[in-house]
């Protein structure tokens, strides 16, 4: 036994030469691990929050910017749909609106009340539509239109004709009859008809029908 080997001790714990024995504990490396990942993850949810924030303050994405170019591309409205335009929209686009001149109509009275079928006629041939048949509804509808009237013609009229003819009574409903052919439609007049839509108002609404719709611009700037 060694003279530096302490009294009692043996074995392992002998004191031999220059060598001595360890006696503090592995250093824990599973600890340092966590405290690593989870600092990295504080450090992303800050990154994350900070472009949250810049996004916020700067309007979010109105602006897209091409990788390598420098460039940035802003799409804007040119104008803005109304209402009247909105409700349209396929004819609008499509520019197929036709004009009043062009269009004829048969005015129908669904109501119990008389001449209903022939004021409202004459009415239509002052805003400058044509008028065909004008009389009685037929049985079909016949004291059965609740609401103020209807629209009926064939299916191409949905998005031509139709709408036109909605600007003079915006309240009625339209329809359409696929077994239906040629260009005519019908106003059916309904219960709860009082006049149709003032002058001002539809001259109004066919104008905004007329106007094309607003087009996306794309701006671009570097």
């Amino acid at each position: 036994m060694s003279m530096l080997t302490p009294p009692g001790m043996g074995g392992k714990y002998r004191i031999t030469g220059d060598k001595y024995p360890r006696m503090r504990p592995h250093r824990r490396r599973g600890r340092l691990a966590v405290v690593v990942v989870a600092c990295g993850a504080v450090l992303g949810v800050a990154g994350w929050g900070t472009l949250q924030l810049i996004d916020v303050f700067t309007g979010g994405g109105g602006t897209a910017t091409a990788a390598g170019s420098g460039c940035s591309t802003k799409v804007t409205t040119a104008t803005k749909a109304s209402p009247a335009a909105s409700a349209s929209a396929a004819a609008a686009v499509a520019g197929s609106a036709p004009k009043p001149a062009q269009i004829t109509v048969n005015v129908f009275n669904a109501t119990t009340r008389s001449g209903l079928a022939k004021t409202t006629a004459d009415e239509l041939k002052k805003r400058g539509f044509k008028i065909g048949e004008v009389g009685n509804a037929t049985k079909q509808y016949d004291k059965k239109v609740v609401g103020t009237g209807i629209l009926l013609g064939p299916a191409a009229s949905l998005n031509t004709s139709l709408p036109v003819l909605a600007t003079q009574l915006t309240t009625a409903e339209r329809r359409t009859d696929t077994a239906r052919t040629g260009t005519t439609v019908d106003l059916i007049i309904g219960n709860q008809f009082k006049a149709l839509t003032s002058q001002a108002a539809s001259v109004k609404a066919l104008t905004a029908l007329a106007a094309p719709l607003p087009t996306a611009t794309t701006k671009k700037g570097c």
